[in-house]
């Protein structure tokens, strides 16, 4: 199958992902539809990726090895005991891991969409009308362009997936993930390469170091925890969302403070304390499964698709593998229809199955935690393999292993 005109609609990480696949497949036209007017470099914060899944990626030609970040080779969990600074091991696991800095990670994507591709910035879709050999989109400026098929790749609060299941929610998971990065790299421990896991009742905090983008690192760090004073935060799972820097108010900083300064070591709340307030950001956690990643002649690629908790350590893995599998089925050939269900066949049973663990680990690491004080390395082992019962050694933390290259 060659030719058509085809839309994207997002273009962060998934959608120059999903715009590169398309061009390798052979589209005519392709147009990306970024809401944001600008900065899109500027956004996010940490995310890593298993050496295994970089290496599938980077043979897929969807990523480089020249790109900057910063090696993890160990995971430590530890938990408050006394003075102690870092506070006591409780379990460690081999940890395989690039850091990345997210907007490095989208400058490479972007670099590498094609000239010919349409990215248009600014560009907001109000609706998405799909007939039977095409959907129609509706802009926010009251244009309307027509395309042979539609791509969500417009995250967790996709339009295009709202047009093809009006009905389909997102549930929140019940907890938040507090996020923020600090300059503060100098003395972390095992040089930086090591990422730690701050155990508490009630949740846990994961950081560790990534590029900043001008040569230098930050410490990026992520906390789950049920929100105190959650009267002040509306979740709607219609509309997800999330609570910016600047507009997190003065009492959830308040508690998180508090939380830190009365759970966490010595040297890991400084850390966290020491982060300024509009480096901080509070993320809920949502989780949402889809019937099939396609209808018709539109499809859904990363968030978009499917949403699994963060704990995966996986989110933009998935994405860029997506966007592998249709390139993939993009050049089996054949009509729209066998493109898409080659699509759909390769990519929603991992999709659910992301989800399904997800769910697993955030039950264990924040809903249940156990008594991280009693815990040692045998009784660490027995829990984290727990929740990975089911998942094969290609699945899991990290993301399904890449396969059909």
């Amino acid at each position: 199958m060659s030719g058509g005109t085809i839309a994207v609609v997002g273009g962060s990480i998934a959608g120059c992902a999903a715009a590169l696949a398309a061009a390798r497949g052979g589209a005519d036209r392709i147009t990306v539809f970024e809401r944001a007017q600008a900065g899109l470099r500027d956004r996010g914060v940490g995310i890593g990726l298993h050496e295994d899944r970089f290496a599938e990626l980077r043979d897929a030609g969807y990523l480089t090895s020249e790109m900057p970040w910063a090696p993890l080779n160990r995971r430590v969990w530890s938990v408050r005991d006394g003075d102690a600074r870092h506070g006591r091991p409780v379990g460690e696991q081999p940890f395989p891991f690039r850091a990345y800095n997210w907007g490095s990670l989208w400058g490479e994507l972007r670099h590498r969409v094609p000239d010919r591709v349409d990215y248009r910035s600014g560009a907001v879709i109000t609706g998405v009308e799909p007939d039977a050999d095409g959907v129609t989109l509706r802009l926010g400026d009251g244009h309307r362009e027509r395309f042979d098929l539609v791509i969500g790749a417009d995250g967790y609060r996709s339009v295009v997936r709202a047009a093809m299941y009006p009905d389909a929610t997102a549930s929140y998971a019940g907890y938040i993930g507090w996020r923020g990065t600090s300059p503060e790299v100098a003395d972390l421990p095992s040089d930086g390469l090591d990422a730690h896991n701050i155990v508490f009742p009630g949740g846990h905090c994961m950081a560790y170091r990534i590029p900043d983008g001008v040569g230098g690192h930050r410490l990026n760090w992520i906390l789950y925890t049920t929100p105190t004073g959650a009267e002040e935060l509306h979740f709607d799972p219609r509309t997800p969302t999330s609570l910016p820097p600047g507009r997190v108010t003065a009492r959830l900083t308040s508690s998180l403070r508090e939380l830190v300064a009365d759970t966490f070591p010595p040297y890991w709340a400084a850390k966290l304390l020491g982060t300024p307030v509009e480096a901080t950001f509070v993320q809920p956690i949502y989780d949402l499964d889809v019937p099939s990643y396609t209808v018709g002649r539109t499809a859904l690629i990363g968030d978009a698709a499917s949403i699994a908790r963060p704990h995966l350590g996986a989110g933009s893995v998935k994405a860029l593998q997506d966007a592998t599998a249709l390139q993939a089925a993009w050049e089996e050939g054949g009509d729209w229809q066998r493109i898409l269900d080659a699509y759909d066949t390769a990519r929603h049973p991992i999709g659910s199955a992301m989800v399904a663990l997800a769910r697993r680990m955030g039950a264990a690491q924040v809903v249940n935690t156990p008594d991280w004080s009693a815990m040692e390395q045998p009784e660490f082992d027995a829990w984290w393999q727990a929740q990975n019962n089911g998942s094969d050694r290609t699945s899991g933390f990290g993301g399904h292993r890449l396969t059909g290259r």
